[in-house]
């Protein structure tokens, strides 16, 4: 069985629109609209849901106030956000949202939302029957590399060159570029960067992923540990995992 989602917007069009866009992807059942937020909870109170799509800006309560409510029921269902706002992200990734999508967004970028929102979900929604950016996933499919990352900035997608990553880092579900004198925030997981980002980048520690022609310095800690001096404008310093020091050496030729 397909899992079932609540599609919450105040403008009917927009519902519409959503509606149809998952229901050409397959991936999930809309089993419910809703105009406002507090039609919202009462659904959500209501009947059980794997999966909230959520407008940000409504009368009735706001969508980050609904996804705030979610978190005292049992099982609360995952939330993608959809809105025309990009100045909530940092908010609503603090909410553990899934993801959070600027309208106008397609098809390919609403399938890798339901990706990522299903991919901790049951075996009845597993993650290896849902498509990912460039189609239908097939189980054991290598990703496509990412030559360029999307990142959403005013209301616009920019594309960063993967050589412009200094290093990425994870943090409550998203991950965050560091450029060479800015930080981006970015929908894409740190495990789905490591996996389609190629050429030098080395997952150093669990929540950093490095660009290794980035490396300043190597700097061994007070505990004997790693720590690299990065070459952007600020010198970040990344720790590197003991597990992951001696590959990094071998990599690095010291």
């Amino acid at each position: 069985m397909r899992p079932r989602a609540l599609i919450v917007d105040d403008e009917a069009p927009a519902r519409a629109e959503l509606r149809f866009l998952l229901e050409e992807l397959g991936q999930v059942q809309v089993v419910g609209e809703a105009a406002n937020g507090e039609e919202a909870l009462l659904l959500l109170r209501s009947l059980p849901y794997d999966l909230v799509l959520l407008d940000i800006r409504m009368p009735g309560g706001s969508g980050l106030e609904v996804a705030a409510a979610l978190r005292d029921l049992p099982n609360p269902p995952r939330v993608i956000f959809t809105t025309a706002y990009p100045d909530h992200a940092v908010e609503a990734f603090d909410l553990a949202a899934a993801d959070y999508l600027v309208k106008p967004f397609d098809a390919a970028r609403l399938a890798r939302a339901l990706e990522r929102a299903l991919e901790h979900a049951d075996d009845a929604a597993s993650p290896s029957a849902a498509p990912s950016s460039g189609g239908p996933a097939r189980r054991g499919e290598e990703p496509e590399p990412l030559a360029r990352v999307p990142v959403q900035r005013d209301g616009r997608t920019v594309l960063v060159d993967q050589s412009a990553i200094v290093y990425a880092s994870a943090a409550r579900g998203y991950s965050s570029l560091k450029l060479a004198d800015e930080r981006l925030l970015v929908t894409f997981s740190l495990n789905e960067l490591e996996r389609r980002l190629r050429g030098h980048f080395f997952r150093v520690h669990r929540s950093y992923l490095v660009n290794l022609d980035h490396v300043r310095e190597l700097v061994p800690d007070f505990k004997g540990a790693l720590v690299l001096v990065m070459n952007d404008r600020q010198r970040s310093r990344v720790e590197v995992s003991r597990r992951q020091a001696r590959e990094l050496r071998r990599r690095l030729g010291v």
